[in-house]
């Protein structure tokens, strides 16, 4: 089974979250393919950012907006009339959940309810899919990977409004969709790298902050264990199970999707091979800042999204933090990194 990027050629896909890290990544990528794209977000979260270094703005209906506003964000459903329904659109950060909670569940639990109601009364969309992440879980710090049947649960604001987007989810599949042509799934994500991440209060960025300044690496937790992979990947995942679904309804489900267990690594080795792939002068220190609770181990089983569509990761980590740092290394000479976006995707697919 796997992707098929020609699905997409002259498909009308909105995207929720646009202008973000893995937003970005995302409309390349349909933008490649041929796909009709609108966008729906805020303005870019960081300065600089990935949106307007990828130059995809004038390619594509860029629309600023925010998820909480119903009423601006069911105009656009009505006017761009879409098939298929991507949503990213999030507060994507653990300790930001605790500096503006409130923000927080509005934004990921609220939205996904604006969201659905879109879907729910504008005709016209077969496929949706909503991103949560890895996080939902309810986390015993056990060594083995959570299943999609496993309890939600998130305990920091983030985590847990992002266990409300889910439930909220499943209740208008229940509620509304079962009955409908609509088919819906939600895809829990592990950790992502690669190039064009600026956000705070995640690791590579963090590197990446630091070697360019020729200082130190901070690394708060070197022992938590994540599943990190290429943004890339899960990108690819989620344009699969939208294609998959858009065509069968019994493709509509709950999804993780993660790294083999080889690639759940701890941050010290993620920063180990960040610094041995950027070379002179990279180096890092322990030094905890006592900040708010994260998880310390955390793995994704994928058995399902493999069972299902024959589907398996394409870079390790190691490939991961190469790409990352090819790309990063585009754009502190100055050079075109949306050629470099277009041909790490081209290696990919």
């Amino acid at each position: 089974m796997g992707l098929n990027l020609e699905f997409y050629k002259g498909k009308r896909v909105l995207v929720t979250g646009h202008t973000g890290f893995k937003g970005s990544w995302l409309c390349k990528i349909l933008i490649n393919a041929g796909a009709e794209v609108t966008g729906y977000s805020l303005t870019p979260p960081t300065e600089p950012n990935l949106f307007d270094l990828s130059r995809i703005e004038k390619k594509m209906n860029s629309v600023t907006g925010d998820i909480r506003d119903l009423r601006h964000l069911m105009t656009v459903f009505d006017e761009t009339k879409p098939e298929i329904v991507l949503h990213l659109a999030a507060q994507p950060i653990v300790r930001d959940s605790y500096k503006n909670p409130v923000y927080t569940y509005e934004t990921n639990v609220m939205g996904t309810v604006n969201i659905c109601e879109c879907v729910r009364k504008i005709s016209g969309v077969k496929s949706f899919l909503n991103v949560t992440t890895d996080k939902v879980y309810h986390n015993n710090e056990w060594e083995w990977g959570y299943r999609e049947i496993d309890p939600l649960d998130g305990y920091d604001p983030y985590s847990n409004s992002k266990s409300c987007s889910e439930l909220v989810t499943h209740s208008y599949i229940n509620s509304f969709f079962n009955e409908s042509q609509i088919s819906v799934s939600t895809a829990r994500a592990g950790n992502v790298i690669g190039g064009g991440d600026f956000a705070n209060d995640r690791i590579i960025p963090d590197c990446i902050r630091a070697v360019l300044k020729n200082e130190d690496i901070i690394v708060r937790n070197p022992y938590s264990t994540r599943p990190y992979q290429h943004v890339l990947e899960p990108l690819a995942a989620y344009l699969m199970i939208a294609e998959w679904q858009y065509k069968d309804k019994k493709y509509a489900g709950f999804y993780n999707v993660g790294p083999d267990d080889k690639d759940c690594i701890t941050t010290g080795e993620l920063v180990d091979l960040f610094c041995r792939c950027w070379g002179t002068g990279a180096r890092w220190v322990n030094k905890s800042d006592r900040g708010p609770h994260e998880a310390n181990f955390l793995k994704l089983d994928c058995s399902k999204l493999k069972s299902t569509f024959g589907w398996k990761p394409v870079w390790s980590v190691g490939q991961a933090i190469e790409k990352t740092v090819e790309w990063t290394k585009v754009y502190a000479e100055g050079n075109d990194v949306s050629e470099c976006m277009d041909r790490q995707i081209k290696e990919f697919i």
